[in-house]
């Protein structure tokens, strides 16, 4: 999407923004943000911004209020974007694979084994390197007001186990509709299949697909378990979840605002990484219980497999931000 370029066009925004999202009238004087996403109220994520949102009401004695729409109430996540663009609506959050088409270095997250563990993860997200690409969608209107955890994602399918690369051979795998996983889905010998996540259990029931990848409660709590009896712990992408804000919004905020949101945003990071963890033990010992073969086959073979599609990259800002990486022990 092409950057909104005109001074009118922005004061227009604004005040539309500050129209629909000050609140719920001067007589409570109440300033609500509506925040939308697409998962379900179960979800660990759900379930931390639910917590800031409770803590945005305790730090501004009320005066800040926070009403949230699960399950695709609002639209998808590219729909979802495109209104905080607008300003008609504050708060999302995505995937980062979704952003980019906006933030292009945002494909750092989808490269296969960027990251050596969860330890040097979180010392990127949480450094200078992960608070500058928070910011790095502002000029598009929209600012990154933390990272969730979305734990790592690895392959599950319906008729064998994911123990090698080879394995891969000939399935059809579901993948995000992003560049990088479609390339790092090639480069382990698979056929990616870009489908909707709202399609993909009848995609896998009707033979569409073989298999997908993501992380072990998304895997439970959309029940594809039902489906593919096999997930193979390989790990081969980490990619976060990002709260979003509408920039338009933001700085419709006055500065204490401002502060008791992020505030009440830090709080809520602390909690769903907490949330996180547990779902996912949560996740793996029900999936095991339905039948699933839950295996952690030898990551080497995968990392060697696409170490081409990291040389790929050489001469671009991406290569770049994988040395930074890279440098971070």
């Amino acid at each position: 999407m092409k950057q909104v370029g005109t001074t009118l066009l922005f004061c227009c925004l604004t005040v539309l923004a500050v129209t629909l999202l000050c609140g719920c009238g001067s007589k409570s004087k109440v300033r609500v943000l509506k925040l939308a996403h697409a998962l379900d109220v179960t979800h660990p994520v759900h379930r931390g911004m639910v917590y800031m949102a409770e803590r945005l009401a305790e730090y501004s004695s009320g005066s800040m209020r926070i009403d949230i729409y699960p399950g695709g109430q609002l639209g998808a996540e590219r729909e979802l974007i495109e209104l905080l663009q607008i300003g008609s609506l504050a708060m999302t959050k995505v995937s980062t694979a979704p952003l980019e088409a906006f933030v292009p270095d945002m494909k750092i997250f989808g490269i296969p084994f960027v990251f050596r563990n969860d330890e040097q993860r979180w010392k990127v997200l949480d450094g200078p390197i992960g608070k500058r690409l928070l910011l790095a969608g502002e000029p598009f209107f929209l600012r990154g007001m933390c990272y969730y955890d979305a734990g790592s994602r690895s392959f599950y399918t319906k008729d064998k186990a994911v123990q090698t690369p080879a394995d891969l051979n000939g399935l059809k795998i579901r993948v995000m509709k992003s560049i990088t996983a479609v390339a790092m889905v090639k480069a382990l010998g698979g056929s990616p299949t870009p489908i909707p996540w709202g399609e993909l259990y009848t995609s896998l029931q009707q033979g569409v697909v073989d298999g997908a990848e993501n992380n072990p409660p998304s895997f439970y709590l959309s029940r594809h378990y039902e489906v593919c009896k096999h997930f193979s712990i390989d790990e081969h992408a980490s990619i976060p979840d990002i709260l979003l804000m509408s920039t338009v919004v933001w700085k419709s905020l006055s500065p204490q605002e401002q502060q008791w949101l992020q505030r009440a945003v830090d709080a809520s990071v602390v909690y769903q990484r907490k949330l996180w963890k547990e779902a996912t033990q949560e996740a793996l010992e029900a999936v095991k219980a339905a039948g699933v073969e839950v295996t952690y086959p030898d990551k080497q073979p995968f990392i060697d497999a696409v170490r081409q599609m990291h040389d790929s990259y050489k001469g671009t800002s991406l290569y770049t931000l994988m040395q930074e990486i890279n440098a971070i022990e």
